[in-house]
């Protein structure tokens, strides 16, 4: 089933606002429960939790809001890609979060918009000029500033990093992906195929030591699903109600709940330097969406009218 022209839902930018908040609050609580988690479950049984809950939620939504034909595609071969990396970046992004302060790791993660941009460049054909690859040098210079200093002292810290960056750079593959299967698929159907697949990829990892949780740790573990599945949910719907680059700048809201979550439930206090690399890449991700509102504004002014 493909999805009406997204033009058509650009009409309500608060809820689509509200949306985007209530989706990075879920998203901070979700990676909150992953910390508390910790290393006592293989990442691979938390991620199989988040994927299998959040995939009954998408579910849920897909026969409240279109019927069963929202979990039918013709497109396989896109989903398989886009699941993959999708998968793999949950995958780092959980294991991330297990080895580092949720400050640390989630301002990491946003160095996704930064690989975004190497990427579209390299695989869309994308010409990207000063401004854009300025922002990405910059930006990465405040992942470094962010993960240096810890991972020089703690051999889990620098692997907590690694895992970010890998994660933030699949994650940023994802993106492009879903920015080439917007045009004719709905975003519901993309994220039930996403939950599917890595469901399905971390049931593979059940002989690595998974183990039957606790009442308190099996709370947590459907917090994890419930939450994560509820805020795709929410994600899914900002971009039905405003456009992308309106939602943007309010991604960078996940650092305040992170640094709230982190102090209240960990007693983490962020250092000075993850506060000086977050605001580098926060506004190195605002320097690239700014500037691709104004390309994509240059481009409806000199498009041909028909």
């Amino acid at each position: 089933m493909t999805s009406q022209p997204a033009r058509q839902t650009f009409d309500r930018p608060l809820w689509g606002i509200g949306c985007k908040l209530a989706a990075t609050v879920l998203f901070a609580v979700m990676f909150a429960a992953i910390r508390w988690l910790g290393t006592s479950f293989p990442v691979g049984e938390i991620v199989f939790f988040r994927s299998a809950l959040g995939a009954g939620v998408v579910v849920t939504a897909a026969l409240l809001t279109g019927g069963p034909a929202l979990l039918m595609t013709s497109h396989l071969r896109s989903h398989a890609l886009r699941s993959s990396a999708g998968t793999i970046s949950m995958f780092c992004n959980f294991a991330a979060y297990t080895l580092l302060p949720l400050a640390n790791a989630t301002a990491i993660g946003f160095a996704a918009p930064l690989f975004v941009v190497i990427l579209a460049a390299l695989t869309l054909g994308e010409r990207v000029h000063i401004y854009r690859w300025s922002a990405v040098v910059i930006g990465f210079a405040g992942v470094v500033a962010i993960a240096g200093p810890e991972a020089g002292l703690s051999r889990s810290a620098l692997y907590g990093a690694l895992f970010a960056l890998a994660g933030a750079g699949l994650q940023g593959m994802a993106m492009v992906l879903i920015r080439r299967m917007s045009a004719h698929e709905h975003s519901i159907t993309i994220a039930f195929y996403f939950m599917l697949t890595s469901a399905a990829v971390s049931v593979l990892t059940a002989g690595f030591g998974w183990r039957w949780p606790a009442w308190p740790e099996a709370a947590v573990l459907l917090i994890t699903g419930l939450s994560g599945g509820i805020g795709q949910i929410f994600l899914s719907f900002s971009y039905r109600y405003s456009e992308a680059s309106v939602l943007a700048p309010f991604d960078y809201a996940a650092m305040i709940w992170a640094v709230v979550l982190g102090y209240f439930i960990f007693t983490e206090v962020p250092a000075a330097q993850v506060w000086i690399g977050s605001a580098v890449v926060i506004g190195s991700g605002l320097l690239i969406f700014w500037r691709e509102r104004q390309l994509g504004k240059r481009r409806a002014l000199t498009s041909p009218t028909v």
